[in-house]
C-alpha cells in the first residue's frame, strides 16, 4: 500500500530524516516509535504532504507519488489526524465532520452512519461547538472528520496524548476494528509503549531522524523494542 524509500526531510537548513524507510500494508498497523524530537511527526507530515520531503521515493498502491500536496494526496485516499487533533473549536461537531467533504466528488458527501456506531457521542453533540468538547472527545471527532475522507492510509499522531484512560481503550478498539476491516493502512505514532505495542504488526524506531530498528512482531522483541524506544 505505501511504500517509503531513502526519506529525508529538512526545516531550513536543518536535516530532521535520512534514510527513512517506512512500508505499510492494508489490513495493519505500522508504530513508528522513538523518543521526543527524533523526527516521527517530521514523517507524518512527509507522508500526508503537509512538509515536502527533501529526498527519497514514496509510492501509493504502487503508483509513484511525485512531490504534492496535502489536498492531493487526500484525495488520493491519505488521511492525517495530526498531533493536537486541530479541530476547528467555533465550528460544531457536525460542521466540523463535514470539513472532511473537501476531497470527496460531491455524490458522497454525507455522514456515513458507521462513524457514529464507532463514536456514539459524536451523534449526541452534533450541535456542539468543537471547542466545548473534552480532549478525548476531540481526539474522537479528529479521527472521526479523517475517516469521512474514506482513507486508504490512515495516519494517527499521538491518539492518546492527554486522553482519559477509558477513551484510550475506546480509541485503541476503533484502531483495531479498522485494522480487521483490512481496507486501510494504519501508520501510527505513539508514545505509550504498552498501547502501541498490543496494535501493532511492524514497527520503526527512529533516533535523531534515522531508523535504528525495524520489523514486524514476529522479528522484533517486546525487549528490543523498548531498549531502542528509550534510546
Amino acid at each position: 500500500m505505501l511504500n517509503v524509500s531513502d526519506l529525508s526531510l529538512h526545516y531550513g537548513g536543518s536535516q530532521i530524516l535520512n534514510g527513512v524507510d517506512l512500508v505499510a500494508r492494508r489490513g495493519q498497523v505500522t508504530c513508528v516509535m522513538g523518543t521526543n524530537g527524533v523526527g516521527k511527526t517530521s514523517l507524518l507530515k512527509a507522508v500526508s504532504g503537509t512538509h515536502p520531503r527533501s529526498g527519497g521515493t514514496y509510492s501509493l498502491d504502487g503508483e509513484p507519488v511525485e512531490k504534492t500536496t496535502a489536498y492531493d494526496l487526500a484525495k488520493k485516499g491519505v488521511a492525517y489526524v495530526p498531533q493536537g487533533r486541530e479541530i476547528f473549536p467555533f465550528l460544531t461537531v457536525q460542521e466540523n465532520l463535514e470539513t472532511g467533504f473537501a476531497c470527496l466528488p460531491r455524490s458522497d458527501r454525507r455522514l456515513p452512519d458507521f462513524v457514529f456506531e464507532l463514536f456514539p457521542i459524536l451523534k449526541d453533540f452534533l450541535a456542539r461547538r468543537g471547542g466545548d468538547l473534552s480532549g478525548g472527545q476531540q481526539q474522537q471527532l479528529a479521527i472521526a472528520r479523517a475517516l469521512i475522507t474514506k482513507p486508504k492510509l490512515l495516519l494517527l499522531d499521538e491518539p492518546t496524548e492527554g486522553i482519559q484512560p477509558n477513551i484510550i481503550k475506546q480509541i485503541g478498539e476503533v484502531i483495531r476494528l479498522l485494522r480487521d476491516r483490512g481496507e486501510m493502512a494504519i501508520v501510527l505514532v505513539e508514545q505509550y509503549f504498552d498501547f502501541a505495542y498490543a496494535l501493532g504488526d511492524s514497527f520503526l524506531v527512529l533516533a535523531r531522524g534515522s531508523p535504528i530498528l525495524q520489523g514486524t512482531k514476529s522479528e522484533v522483541s517486546e525487549k528490543q523494542l523498548r531498549l531502542c524506544v528509550s534510546v
